[in-house]
């Protein structure tokens, strides 16, 4: 899979403590690898967030991220549940 990062997405990232940085690095790759993991929790959003999917980093940070095509992503958003929701 491809990856694409927003402005949006480096800038939030670059704010984020290094615990938090390390896991996301950690679940990118179990997304690159196998998309539809359950550890991810996947979930489709609605209102005004629809078209855009989320998937757990931990229990509380989520990666906001739209699916351009079958093999590339554009994550949007990283941050909390209250940040990114």
């Amino acid at each position: 899979m491809e990856i694409i990062f927003t402005d949006n997405f480096k800038s939030r990232f670059n704010k984020l403590p290094k615990k938090i940085q390390g896991k996301f690095e950690n679940r990118l790759e179990i997304f690159i690898k196998e998309p539809t993991h359950p550890l991810l929790k996947i979930h489709t959003l609605k209102g005004n967030l629809l078209g855009l999917r989320a998937f757990s980093v931990t229990g509380n940070y989520r990666v906001l991220y739209r699916m351009v095509n079958l093999l590339t992503a554009k994550l949007i958003d990283i941050g909390t549940h209250n940040q990114v929701y």
